[in-house]
């Protein structure tokens, strides 16, 4: 890792803090509001909580997200270390466009969370926000070896780039069905790419990484050990899953077309490291998406399919069944970077597959022992 000297460290903490402070601070708000005006995700055959609660607590990240960032910018600034300024100005399309982006995705959620918004619709929202992308100038311009292929052309690479945004965005949303599963994951993946792109030189991206974090920690509390007879507790909502799933792919395009000067990950596949930390969302969507097929189903008709349904149809509650699918993303992701170093991608890719298709099957044989699906 490239050594940071007193102001960069600074900033990591500052920016950190300044997203669980100032998150820690509104999400009550939103609460208050929530309960006052009655706007609650109300229980139905469906879901798995039991009584009204509010889902507008996505309404908090991008607000806290944006007021960290461009504070730290602006302190960073009067102590008179100008780098932060530097990179945003070298960086400035590409920046400018995810914002756009995360406005345009924000407000799409605001109002699906509040009146509903067809799926048709938010499809077509999410491949501009894969076309701004392109625009701004980033893209996944390699399959880093994978099936072979290297560099890409740019015929390829844009599409690819639009395919791969619209699929995180949709992963990370399907995959909040139980309380801090879509936070959890999320908060593993964006600690690992802070950490890869600090040591990665990218320091505005690393920030982005660590305000978001900061963001989703106290949310994460509120979602997972708040009391709903207390009105305490509250959901991420559209607003929350579809903001942070464009702050994880935009990342991970970052991580992939980064490579650090030094350190363990600097051997390894850009690939891996990028997008390892997504698999398990990835995965599970893919094969909910092709069991629904197969079962003659619309793929945007949800049910009770996922990895999380599943491990409760086993027996186990929320919180195990979360605990047990982060655990599984920090080892997965962990062993994934270590092996890309001396394993060929395929064969790695391959290998994942089949792990994840293996878990799903003796889940399901297990569920069928048990009778049925019922859910804890």
């Amino acid at each position: 890792m490239v050594n940071l000297d007193i102001y960069l460290w600074f900033d990591i903490v500052a920016v950190l803090v300044l997203g669980m402070v100032s998150a820690g601070v509104l999400i009550p708000k939103i609460l208050l509001i929530s309960f006052r005006k009655r706007l609650f995700d109300r229980p139905d055959e469906r879901k798995l909580h039991h009584c009204a609660v509010p889902r507008l607590g996505g309404m908090a990240f991008l607000p806290v997200i944006f007021f960290s960032l461009l504070l730290l910018t602006g302190v960073s600034l009067l102590m008179g270390d100008s780098r932060l300024h530097l990179q945003i100005g070298a960086e400035a399309t590409e920046l400018s466009f995810a914002c756009c982006s995360l406005i345009v995705l924000y407000l799409v959620g605001i109002a699906d969370d509040l009146i509903g918004v067809r799926y048709r619709a938010k499809f077509a929202v999410q491949i501009l926000c894969g076309l701004f992308t392109v625009v701004s100038g980033l893209s996944v311009g390699s399959l880093f070896g994978v099936a072979g292929i290297g560099v890409l052309p740019l015929w390829a690479a844009w599409p690819l780039t639009v395919f791969i945004v619209v699929f995180i965005i949709n992963a990370v949303n399907l995959i909040d069905g139980i309380d801090g599963l879509a936070s959890g994951l999320s908060a593993v993946a964006l600690l690992f790419y802070g950490v890869e792109l600090l040591s990665s030189g990218k320091y505005v991206c690393a920030l982005l990484a660590f305000a978001t974090l900061g963001t989703i920690i106290p949310f994460f509390y509120y979602n997972v050990f708040g009391n709903p007879q207390r009105g305490r507790k509250i959901f991420m909502g559209d607003t929350g899953s579809l903001t942070i799933g464009f702050i994880l792919c935009y990342l991970s395009i970052q991580v992939a077309r980064t490579v650090p000067e030094a350190g363990v990950s600097a051997e390894c596949n850009r690939l891996i490291v990028a997008f390892s930390p997504l698999f398990i969302p990835c995965f599970d969507v893919v094969r909910v998406v092709i069991h629904r097929l197969r079962s003659g189903r619309s793929p945007f008709i949800a049910d009770k399919n996922h990895i999380h349904h599943k491990l409760l149809a086993v027996g186990m509650t929320q919180r195990q069944a979360m605990t047990v699918i982060i655990a599984a993303a920090i080892v997965f992701t962990l062993i994934n970077i270590w092996l890309s170093r001396c394993v060929n991608v395929n064969v790695l890719l391959a290998a994942d597959i089949l792990l994840y298709t293996a878990v799903n099957i003796r889940l399901t044989r297990r569920i069928t022992k048990r009778g049925g699906s019922r859910i804890h």
